[in-house]
């Protein structure tokens, strides 16, 4: 009834052993750093007031890309690792996709309402399509780097 659920070093070669823990910090900083470059070349100028939600690449779906790539390298497509972390990235690349998508619109719906002089809320807060293809090009990117090391 059991199976092996160990992490193995990729094709039998010797590996680094690169933490899990460690590549969803790496997606974080590449995908944030290309996002904050991506905001730079469109503002002319350093993007210092864009760093927050929403953009290209989407954060959330490279962090979770990564964690699936990385387990399913090192663990196995067939195995239980990688079903969970590929269940967990569609909770969350959905979650950027629509609910936080909606959550933007309300935003833009309340402040329209608002009266002059009160705080405005954020408005760029959920992701587009294309935003979140590149964050999950991004994370299996560095998924894929960090599981071959």
């Amino acid at each position: 009834m059991g199976g092996d659920y160990r992490i193995r070093s990729v094709r039998g070669k010797p590996s680094m052993n690169v933490p899990l823990f460690v590549v969803p910090f790496f997606a974080w900083l590449v995908a944030g750093s290309l996002k904050f470059a991506v905001n730079s070349l469109r503002s002319k100028g350093l993007a210092f007031e864009q760093i927050g939600y929403g953009g290209f690449p989407s954060n959330h779906s490279s962090i979770v890309a990564s964690v699936a790539c990385f387990t399913g390298v090192r663990a196995g497509i067939d195995s239980l690792y990688f079903g969970l972390a590929v269940a967990f990235a569609f909770i969350v690349i959905l979650d950027a996709a629509s609910l936080r998508r909606h959550v933007g619109r309300q935003a833009e719906a309340i402040n329209r309402l608002a009266s002059a002089g009160q705080p405005r809320l954020r408005e760029r807060i959920g992701h587009t399509r294309l935003e979140i293809a590149g964050g999950v090009a991004v994370g299996v990117l560095v998924g894929f780097v960090c599981a071959s090391l």
